[in-house]
């Protein structure tokens, strides 16, 4: 809906139009495999009150190469149960490489209540590559309609 000119907002309503910013540090590595799994403690939830808010993510992975691999590794978004299209990727070769990989997504929560946004990993092939928690961030901004 939109705001008219010389209309008065209720509380209610000027607490939606203000962005509202969420984010979560990792709390643990994830040794990838060629099956997504869950980054530990790369989640969080937020609470819209309305239909149709719009969310704008934010992450950044970093990988680290435990060894020699030509695979990639790929990091990705999950919004309650789904994966929004994009994935960060990153690929190193030898054991002693490191990097980040970021990536943003955008999208919109059709129902109002909670919202759990996640991170999750995985590589093309094989093992060697892991995640490490303590750089890798998600940041969720979340700006509903009035």
């Amino acid at each position: 809906m939109p705001v008219l000119a010389g209309q008065v907002l209720t509380a209610g309503q000027f607490n939606r139009v203000q962005p509202r910013p969420s984010e979560v540090t990792a709390s643990g590595n994830l040794a990838l495999t060629t099956v997504e799994a869950d980054v530990p403690g790369a989640s969080l939830t937020v609470t819209t009150t309305a239909a149709n808010a719009i969310y704008v993510a934010t992450a950044t992975f970093s990988f680290d190469i435990t060894s020699a691999t030509t695979a990639f590794a790929s990091g990705s978004l999950d919004v309650d149960g789904s994966a929004p299209s994009g994935q960060a990727r990153w690929s190193g070769e030898v054991a002693t490489d490191f990097g980040p990989a970021v990536q943003q997504w955008s999208g919109t929560l059709a129902a109002a209540g909670n919202h759990t946004f996640k991170l999750r990993g995985s590589m093309s092939a094989g093992t060697g590559i892991t995640i490490l928690g303590a750089y890798t961030r998600l940041i969720v901004v979340v700006y509903e309609v009035v």
